[in-house]
């Protein structure tokens, strides 16, 4: 598959240092019992991982300083935001991922994108007195400016041609996605309930694939989705989005201003309170 499923930041920062040494992370007694924890997590049912979630973050705060400490912190992180579990066991993982990066200060930035990300889209809080800290706000805030001018065309699976910009006047959500991401394909049902709920009130779904046709039209089919799908071969208008990790949305209100954007999964739940910023209930 060649990909990483949600944000490059958690898999490329949990075992980079072990690629560079060309041996396996060792973990202690205490840790690895969380890295099992934190690695089969998807497997938790959603009315217990809120839960699960806050208890891991409680434990791998109270691990003492290490390398590995923040490994865990940032991959807990990464997979905080896969649903609503819960704001406040968020702000938990938050405070803990905040506290393991004020003990090994590390040099790498990913960390520090991983909880600016929590705190400008989340909603928790959290503060660094850092400047890569503050250079991973500064980043986050540039990529919104950047994703607000963006403007593409691209084919749908039928072969209609779809411009952004020509969509002024309706409420469009933009949905980044591939066949191979559990958490894509989970929330494409809430989508497709909201496409039927909402299509006939100007709303509009495209979501964006940069996957070869014949492995996306099937997909397609079997799961029954009827909003358009678009083609992004080569991945210019991921990249114009600045897309490091999918599934990751955008809402845009009838002035095509982006008014909601997610960083993950959402449910049906969350998908409304977006389109509500756009005038939709």
């Amino acid at each position: 598959m060649g990909k990483t499923c949600l944000r490059v930041i958690f898999a490329t920062f949990l075992i980079s240092a072990a690629m560079a040494q060309k041996q396996e992370i060792a973990w202690s007694n205490a840790e690895k019992p969380i890295y099992d924890q934190l690695h089969d997590i998807r497997k938790v049912p959603d009315d217990k991982r809120g839960q699960v979630t806050k208890d891991l973050a409680l434990k791998i705060r109270a691990l003492p300083s290490s390398p590995n400490k923040l490994r865990l912190a940032v991959g807990l992180a990464s997979r905080a935001t896969e649903g609503d579990f819960g704001h406040e066991n968020l702000q938990e993982v938050a405070t803990t991922l905040a506290a393991a990066i004020k003990e090994q200060q590390p040099s790498s930035q990913d960390p520090y994108l991983e909880l600016a990300s929590l705190v400008r889209y989340e909603h928790v809080d959290a503060f660094l007195d850092s400047t890569l800290y503050s250079a991973a706000m500064a980043k986050l805030e540039a990529d919104d400016q950047s994703r607000q001018q963006a403007d593409f065309t691209l084919t749908d699976l039928d072969g209609k041609s779809w411009n952004l910009k020509d969509l002024k006047g309706k409420v469009v959500l933009l949905n980044f996605w591939a066949t191979w991401c559990p958490p894509c394909r989970k929330e494409m049902p809430d989508l497709e309930m909201l496409y039927r709920r909402f299509g006939a009130q100007g709303f509009i779904i495209l979501g964006i694939d940069d996957e070869e046709a014949e492995t996306v039209k099937p997909f397609i089919a079997q799961q029954g989705i009827t909003y358009p799908v678009l083609l992004d071969p080569g991945r210019k208008v991921n990249t114009l989005f600045r897309i490091e990790g999918i599934p990751k949305t955008f809402v845009y209100d009838r002035d095509g201003k982006i008014v909601a954007q997610s960083i993950d999964m959402r449910t049906g739940k969350q998908f409304l309170e977006m389109l509500g910023s756009a005038g939709l209930e």
